[in-house]
C-alpha cells in the first residue's frame, strides 16, 4: 500500500494486522459496505487506499486483528459480502504497518505522447536502479498528452533526476523530477520567457519583416549562435536595421503575435489557483506591456526600442534584459511578490533563458536547444505550454475546475 495513509495509532511492528483487498466492478457503495462489515468485529483502521481504472475498483484496507476467536468469523463474513456485491476479496495476515519510506523522496512527472509500455518499464527499472521505491502512480491527464506521476522513495532527487533526465532523450519522453513536500501546494511565481515561449515568433524578426530587412537580422541572429557576439552586441546590431521604421508598425506587430498552444490556459489557470505569473524578455516592451494587459500578468519586463518623432531610432533604451538580466529580474520579481527563490518556476528555450532557469526552483526547458535541456531541471518537448500544470501536479481534470473559478 502507498503512503495514503489513514491511522488511528501508530501500529507496532509486533501486532497481527490483516490486510483486506477487495476488486471487481466499481459501483456506489462498496467502500461503505466494506468497512460496516469490517465494524462489527471492532477493528481499527490503519491505512487505507481505493484505485479505480476503467471501471473496475481495488480497495485495500489495513486494519487490527479482532478480538481472540473472531477472526475466521471475519473473514467468512468479509467473503461472503464480497460475494453478494459481485466482487472478489483476500485476506492477508501480517504484522504491523507498513514499513516506513526510505529517506529522500521525490515526484517524478513522465509525459509521453503517447507514453508507451517500454518508456515505463526503463522508467521504473532506472528508479529501482537508483535505489528508489515507487510508493505510489497516479495519472495526472491523459490529453494533450499522457501525464503520470511517481512518488519515489530512498533516493535522493538529484542523483534521481540526473539518471532519469538522461534515459528520457532516449526513450522519447519527458521527465521532472522535483523533490516531495509541502512546498508544492505553496503559492508560487510563474515566470516566462516571451519569444518562442508564451509567444511562436521572434518579435525582433516580426519588426524586421516589415522593414524589410528579415535577412539581415537573420545574418546577425546566426553570428550570435555562433558565438561570435554576445546577446548585447547582437541586439543592438539588429534593432539599428529598424532605423527610420513607422511608429505605427507597432500595432501590426502586435496583432501578428501568435501565443503558443496551451498559453492562455496555462496563464488562466496558474491565475485561478493563486499564482503569480510574469514574462521576461529580450525583446521589447512595446509587445510584453500589451501582452500583460491581454493575459492579466502581474510582472512585465523587457528591453524597450526608442521612439522620436513617430519613428524608431534604430536604439534601445534602459538596462538591456541579457541572459544575467533575467535571472535578476526573476529575483526581483518574487521579492515583489513575497515568494521565496525557492518556491520559483521559470520557463525558457533558449540559451540566455539559463542563468534564469538555473537560479528558479524549478526551470523548465519548454521546446528547447538541447544545451538548454540538459542543463534546467525538467524539460517539455511538446507543442503545448499547458502541459506545464503537470510538472507542478495540477491535473487535466483541476484544470477544468479552475474554469469555473474567478480570477483573484
Amino acid at each position: 500500500m502507498s503512503a495514503s495513509q489513514t491511522s488511528s495509532s501508530d501500529v507496532p511492528a509486533d501486532v497481527p494486522t490483516l490486510l483486506v483487498k477487495i476488486f471487481g466492478k466499481d459501483r456506489p457503495g462498496i467502500t461503505a459496505g466494506l468497512f460496516d462489515t469490517l465494524a462489527a468485529y471492532s477493528v481499527d483502521v490503519v491505512d487505507i487506499e481505493q484505485v479505480v481504472t476503467r471501471g473496475r475498483m481495488v480497495l485495500c484496507a489495513l486494519v487490527t486483528e479482532p478480538p481472540p476467536g473472531l477472526e475466521g468469523d471475519l473473514r467468512a463474513t468479509v467473503h461472503s459480502w464480497a460475494e453478494s456485491m459481485k466482487m472478489q476479496a483476500e485476506i492477508i495476515s501480517g504484522l504491523g504497518d507498513n514499513r516506513p519510506r526510505g529517506l529522500g523522496r521525490s515526484l517524478v512527472t513522465v509525459l509521453g505522447h503517447p507514453l508507451t509500455a517500454e518508456a515505463t518499464a526503463a522508467i521504473a527499472a532506472r528508479i529501482t536502479k537508483t535505489g528508489g521505491n515507487i510508493d505510489r502512480i497516479f495519472r495526472l491527464a491523459k490529453y494533450p498528452v499522457t501525464a503520470v506521476e511517481f512518488a519515489v522513495s530512498g533516493v535522493e532527487t538529484e542523483p534521481l533526476r540526473t539518471a532519469l533526465v538522461t534515459d528520457a532523450a532516449r526513450l522519447g519522453i519527458d521527465v521532472a523530477v522535483v523533490a516531495a513536500g509541502l512546498y508544492r501546494r505553496a503559492q508560487r511565481l510563474v515566470v516566462m520567457d516571451v519569444d518562442s515561449t508564451l509567444i511562436q515568433d521572434e518579435v525582433i524578426e516580426l519588426f524586421a519583416a516589415h522593414a524589410g530587412c528579415g535577412d539581415k537580422v537573420a545574418e546577425v541572429t546566426a553570428a550570435a549562435m555562433r558565438g561570435e557576439l554576445d546577446f548585447e552586441q547582437s541586439l543592438h546590431a539588429r534593432v539599428a536595421l529598424l532605423e527610420g521604421l513607422d511608429a505605427s508598425v507597432v500595432d501590426k506587430v502586435r496583432s501578428e503575435v501568435r501565443l503558443t498552444p496551451g498559453a492562455r490556459t496555462l496563464i488562466r489557470t496558474l491565475k485561478r489557483l493563486g499564482y503569480q505569473v510574469g514574462v521576461v524578455s529580450g525583446g521589447f516592451t512595446q509587445v510584453t506591456d500589451d501582452l500583460k494587459e491581454r493575459l492579466g500578468l502581474d510582472f512585465a519586463h523587457a528591453n524597450t526600442l526608442e521612439i522620436v518623432d513617430g519613428r524608431l531610432t534604430g536604439k534601445v533604451t534602459g538596462e538591456i534584459v541579457d541572459r544575467a538580466g533575467k535571472a535578476r529580474l526573476l529575483r526581483r520579481f518574487a521579492a515583489e511578490a513575497g515568494v521565496p527563490l525557492s518556491q520559483t518556476v521559470a520557463i525558457g528555450d533558449g540559451a540566455n533563458d539559463l542563468d534564469m532557469l538555473n537560479a528558479a526552483g524549478l526551470g523548465v526547458a519548454f521546446n528547447a536547444k538541447p544545451v538548454v535541456r540538459e542543463a534546467a531541471h525538467a524539460a517539455v518537448n511538446f507543442p503545448f505550454l499547458d502541459t506545464v500544470l503537470y510538472l507542478l501536479g495540477v491535473t487535466r481534470e483541476e484544470v477544468e475546475a479552475a474554469d469555473t473559478l474567478e480570477i483573484p
